[in-house]
């Protein structure tokens, strides 16, 4: 049957957008007009750029590059600020309370058994002669008290008993002390040396420091052969200007107080006859150069009993002397120094090092302090070098202080495959002295600090604002136990926590 529609109707008919209509299919066939997928509708791709391959290096790209900020940078460090900044020694904290009825370190005190436990503050005016010897080290909590303080343990009343025996009379005035400290890492060793200085510095006692023997072994410091006549012996100029310096701000009163008895042919021209000790200490602290002559002079000045036979106007016996070093296992091997044929130099050809190592020996001519005084080296726990020679050497010094005797089996030595520094175990084994006022050389092992002398510790922390706990004796009893048996170092750390209770 033939349809209605004709073909001039269907020719009016209104034709289909062809935006409605799906785009030609890409693959030839029949069915592909009729497929569906996403790929159809997608966005036609871009057309990539012909500038492809090495061409596209070659074109210029100065006119893309963006320009860099410029960033202000700050000025760098002065010579010197960071290491003031790391050594830098507070010693006071104006937030912590004021201890009410604390007692100062005097005359009195440093000998008074009923003081034992308790935090003896420093003298105000003994602060500045401290820092002149460098007796406080940054790693101590000076910074969270009112004022600096130190405990009054078992061994620091019998040192100062025998700093005043030796100044005022009895059977050990006039006699020369040598001791090495030691102990366990925060045991107090460094602080120990400090109580003693401030007492020396009480009895009006000439004090001698090294603080840091690091410091003249580790190449830092110019040297020279000492002169021709002893060229494997090293003179370092400017450190010992340092130690005259350090000698002369801290010991200002009494080196003024004496004048030149001795005579000096090395320092003939600049040493005159009334010349105070002082005036002598400045001539080395103004030309390195003659450093270590004039060291040499103030000593022989300061262990002098009698005047020169041209000299013998306005003489003044002379004080006793203190010694302290902080670290003694560092003059115990080879320096970083080198000599002439690129050798490394033992600590000991260094005549400043020399010099305070020789008074571990007592003197066959004569007594090494005639006037007294005390020698205290301590060795350090947290930054000392690994010496066997010297384990050994301090094992057979507490063996002859038990009694031991080096012909006995007993008696410890060095393994002979290990090489032990026969220099460093000679250094230790001194003689006995011929004369009266020189005593042997002894060892002295600091340990911690008793229950009573934990708890008065303790409530130095408490007054001070810093611990807020009911202080008892069962509590003193778990942080005694906590730190090691009562190491001072770690009743610190624990006591020095905040606690705040709501």
């Amino acid at each position: 049957m033939v349809s209605s529609f004709c073909w001039s109707c269907l020719s009016r008919l209104r034709p289909t957008p062809r935006a409605l209509l799906p785009p030609p299919a890409a693959a030839p066939g029949i069915a592909a007009s009729f497929h569906t997928t996403s790929m159809r509708y997608a966005q036609p791709a871009k057309k990539k750029n012909s500038m492809e391959g090495p061409a596209k290096y070659r074109q210029a790209k100065s006119a893309k590059m963006k320009k860099k900020k410029q960033v202000d940078r700050a000025r760098p460090p002065a010579v010197g600020e960071r290491k003031a900044l790391r050594k830098r020694i507070v010693l006071s904290n104006p937030n912590a309370l004021e201890v009410a009825g604390m007692e100062e370190l005097s005359e009195q005190t440093m000998v008074d058994a009923r003081l034992r436990g308790s935090v003896l503050a420093l003298p105000v005016p003994m602060i500045d002669q401290l820092r002149a010897v460098q007796a406080f080290k940054p790693s101590q909590g000076w910074s969270i008290f009112r004022r600096p303080g130190t405990v009054v343990r078992r061994e620091t009343l019998d040192m100062g008993r025998l700093i005043n025996n030796i100044s005022t009379g009895g059977q050990e005035e006039g006699k020369m002390f040598r001791k090495i400290i030691t102990g366990v890492r925060g045991s107090g060793k460094t602080v120990h040396l400090l109580q003693a200085t401030a007492m020396a510095f009480t009895k009006k006692w000439v004090v001698f420091s090294v603080p840091e023997p690091q410091e003249l072994v580790d190449a830092h410091t110019g040297y020279a052969p000492l002169d021709d006549a002893n060229p494997s012996l090293y003179v370092q100029n400017a450190a010992t200007a340092a130690l005259l310096s350090r000698t002369a701000i801290a010991n200002e009163e009494v080196l003024k107080g004496l004048k030149v008895s001795q005579e000096h042919p090395a320092l003939k021209s600049v040493v005159k006859p009334g010349m105070t000790l002082d005036a002598l200490t400045r001539i080395g602290i103004q030309d390195p150069a003659v450093a270590w002559a004039v060291f040499q002079a103030l000593w022989t000045e300061l262990t002098a009993t009698a005047p020169a036979t041209s000299m013998t106007k306005d003489f003044t016996p002379r004080p006793p002397m203190l010694v302290t070093l902080d670290g003694l296992a560092h003059w115990m091997k080879n320096s970083e120094y080198r000599n002439t044929e690129f050798e490394p130099i033992h600590a000991h050809d260094l005549v400043f090092v020399k010099h305070f190592l020789s008074l571990l020996k007592p003197n066959a001519a004569k007594p090494t302090l005639p006037n007294g005084g005390l020698l205290l080296y301590a060795t350090s726990a947290s930054n000392t070098p690994t010496v066997y020679a010297l384990e050994v050497a301090l094992k057979q010094l507490e063996a002859r202080k038990a009694g031991v005797k080096p012909s006995d089996p007993n008696y410890p030595r060095e393994d002979p495959y290990s090489y032990a520094d026969q220099r460093v175990i000679e250094a230790f084994s001194a003689p006995e002295s011929q004369s009266a006022k020189d005593t042997a050389l002894e060892i002295q092992t600091l340990t911690g600090l008793t229950r009573d002398e934990a708890r008065g510790f303790m409530e130095y922390f408490a007054h001070s604002g810093l611990l807020r706990e009911n202080v008892n004796d069962e509590w003193v009893g778990e942080k005694w136990s906590l730190a090691g048996g009562g190491v001072i170092g770690e009743l610190e750390k624990l006591a020095r926590r905040l606690r705040v209770t709501a």
